[in-house]
């Protein structure tokens, strides 16, 4: 991989997501009529970028379970109950590149380890490259977005509740979503 396949502003270095500037999020169906948004309002994040050979970067990310945020207090406790994240013996969720390569056209690929509930699977995420900046503080950003679907019983996330009408409460489907600034470190 030659750095001219990359945007000049992507250059190697360690990089520092911001969680002030980021969002981990994710979205579910409910009911079957709609979906329900959330976030993880804590998190830390780096990557490792190898502009000259991108499949030598990596990336990780630890989340704090307890600091999901789907801006209804009852259920965000039961988000953090056994039933579904089970905080108090899983309080952390992690993700651990495994392989990074460049796509073109703005977009990396990111594949790794997901782990949730002590349970890992391979995850791929397409990353959109939105381009870099340095802000007002002299700091060098670059900004990626992304999603992913997983199937959430794949992870052994499996409460649920059948409907009067046929369906069930919450979709087994769940898009994680990645809105990211990171600051590359001095």
């Amino acid at each position: 991989m030659t750095t001219t396949q990359l945007p000049a502003q992507l250059t190697s270095g360690t990089y520092t997501v911001d969680p002030s500037h980021s969002r981990v999020g994710f979205v579910a169906r409910h009911a079957m009529v709609t979906k329900v948004r959330g976030s993880f309002n804590e998190f830390e994040a780096t990557a490792q970028i190898d502009a000259d050979d991108l499949t030598r970067s990596t990336a990780s990310v630890t989340i704090n379970v307890d600091s999901i945020d789907t801006r209804n207090e009852q259920r965000d406790g039961h988000l953090r109950s056994n039933d579904f994240l089970d905080v108090e013996n899983h309080p952390e969720i992690t993700f651990t590149s495994t392989d990074v390569q460049w796509l073109g056209e703005d977009v990396v690929r990111v594949t790794g380890d997901l782990t949730i509930k002590g349970q890992s699977r391979p995850v791929t995420v397409d990353f959109t490259y939105e381009g870099a900046a340095t802000d007002p503080f002299g700091n060098e950003r670059v900004g990626f977005e992304g999603s992913v679907v997983i199937n959430r019983k794949d992870w052994g996330i499996t409460w649920n509740a059948a409907l009067e009408a046929g369906g069930v409460l919450v979709s087994d489907k769940i898009t994680l979503e990645f809105e990211i600034s990171a600051i590359k470190a001095a």
